[in-house]
């Protein structure tokens, strides 16, 4: 089936608008149009300056020391790459605990320099607590305050009265999200990495892909009603490949985590396969995924430390040069702007209703023969998978149910994943894929109710 031809897309209602960034100086940064009703194509970037890999608590590290990598001249050729990448372009910098407060002149150095960068740039400067998975080793209490301490640390970064408008946390419990929200003030979280399971330190597959307030109940689950309601918008840390992620970890010799990192493309493949990995890891969004949705977002995050463990900073200017190039209208703004303006247009979760097709690109762990089609909304999310070189039938390897009640993990544990009746990791004998017509009655009618062409 032709991916303009299985679903249509309602007409959306749009009006001219901007996204908006204020600077420590109150001037305001309008250079990239954008309507007051989401639509358009939208590319995010991100870095995270620490000073030890995995900074579990304020006083207790997991990894390496990176110190001795986290330079400014590593600062200033991942900013000037990007730049060159995407002239006009604003990225996010995220800084850990330690490197808010590292007296060592090369951490000095780097707080200026990203400084200059928001002044010169209109970058974003931020807190990211625990090195992305601090609740799979705090508390929910400590963990608040390090974001109240950490956000007010990184705005006197900037200084000038400037606040941070997002946080960057790889995963960031439920609790921590409205402490945000409602302490802090801050309404966009960098708070879960789609699909992650048995990769680094924390798993927390089950939740949808795009933009969402998440439940009280469990961050994975988007809000129900204003009972379970986070006003915190949370994002994706790292846009991967649909038929990559599906897997378990590094299951049939292959990284889940494929997409757009630099780590299991330019590191994996080489400049030349791994930028096409990403064009093509893109093109999933801002083509297919933009005709469903009537608006298409890729995010990324380099960390400095690959500056020098990865490289290629020469991938990462042809990528974003070519997504540019085919994708003229696309615009780069900060976590923050591309947030706020998903929350000015979406005051609850009612309108979800995100809708991707892809076939895999036949690299890595992206099956060159197989399509998926994903369903995401508030109820329930869907993921269909068939052999299209064969015509064979589309076989249900994901159903997550979201009007269903949930919990998160009281203890510190790396497992918070949202599991539903049926999950795409295939790591339990209830995940054996199954046609459509051999789920629960009550299930399907679920399903058909929402998207009547599936029946």
């Amino acid at each position: 089936m032709h991916r303009r031809s299985f679903l249509r897309l309602a007409s959306a209602a749009v009006a001219a608008g901007a996204l908006r960034s204020q600077r420590a100086d109150g001037s305001e940064t309008m250079d990239q149009p954008a309507p007051a009703a989401l639509a358009g194509r939208y590319l995010t970037f991100n870095s995270v300056i620490r000073v030890n890999q995995i900074e579990v608590t304020r006083d207790r590290t997991e990894g390496v020391d990176e110190s001795e990598v986290h330079t400014p001249e590593a600062v200033r050729a991942l900013r000037e790459a990007f730049g060159r990448g995407w002239p006009g372009g604003r990225m996010t910098w995220a800084f850990s605990w330690r490197a808010l407060q590292d007296p060592r002149p090369n951490y000095q150095a780097i707080r200026e320099l990203v400084a200059m960068f928001h002044v010169e740039h209109g970058d974003d400067v931020t807190f990211i607590p625990g090195g992305f998975f601090a609740n799979a080793y705090g508390t929910r209490e400590q963990i608040s305050l390090d974001l109240h301490e950490g956000l007010e640390m990184a705005a006197a970064i900037v200084g000038g009265g400037y606040r941070p408008p997002a946080v960057v946390a790889g995963f960031l419990a439920a609790a921590n999200q409205r402490h945000l929200a409602d302490v802090e003030d801050v309404h966009v979280c960098q708070g879960n990495i789609w699909s992650q399971y048995a990769i680094d330190n924390q798993d927390g597959d089950g939740s949808i892909c795009y933009p969402y307030f998440p439940s009280a109940e469990h961050f994975c689950k988007p809000a129900q009603g204003p009972g379970d309601f986070i006003d915190s918008v949370c994002l994706d840390g790292w846009t991967t490949d649909f038929l990559a992620a599906r897997r378990e970890g590094f299951r049939d010799g292959f990284n889940s985590r494929m997409g757009v990192g630099p780590i299991e493309t330019l590191g994996a493949y080489g400049t030349e396969v791994g930028v096409r990995q990403m064009v093509a890891t893109t093109a999933a969004h801002f083509d297919a995924g933009h005709d469903l949705n009537g608006f298409a977002w890729v995010t990324n995050c380099w960390e400095v430390s690959l500056v020098t463990s990865i490289g290629q900073l020469d991938g990462l200017e042809r990528w974003l040069h070519q997504v540019r190039r085919r994708w003229p209208g696309a615009q780069c703004p900060t976590l923050g702007e591309f947030g706020l303006a998903w929350r000015r247009a979406n005051p609850d979760n009612s309108r979800l209703n995100y809708r991707f097709v892809q076939r895999g690109t036949g690299i890595g762990g992206s099956d060159a023969d197989l399509e998926i089609r994903w369903f995401m909304n508030q109820a329930f999310r869907l993921a269909l998978l068939r052999s299209w070189r064969d015509n064979g039938p589309e076989m249900v390897i994901d159903f997550t149910r979201y009007d269903l009640p949930a919990r998160e993990p009281q203890e510190a544990t790396r497992r918070w994943s949202l599991m539903g009746q049926i999950n795409q990791k295939q790591t339990r004998p209830q995940d054996k894929p199954v046609l459509l017509r051999e789920l629960p009655p009550e299930d399907q009618e679920r399903i058909i109710a929402r998207y009547p062409e599936l029946g």
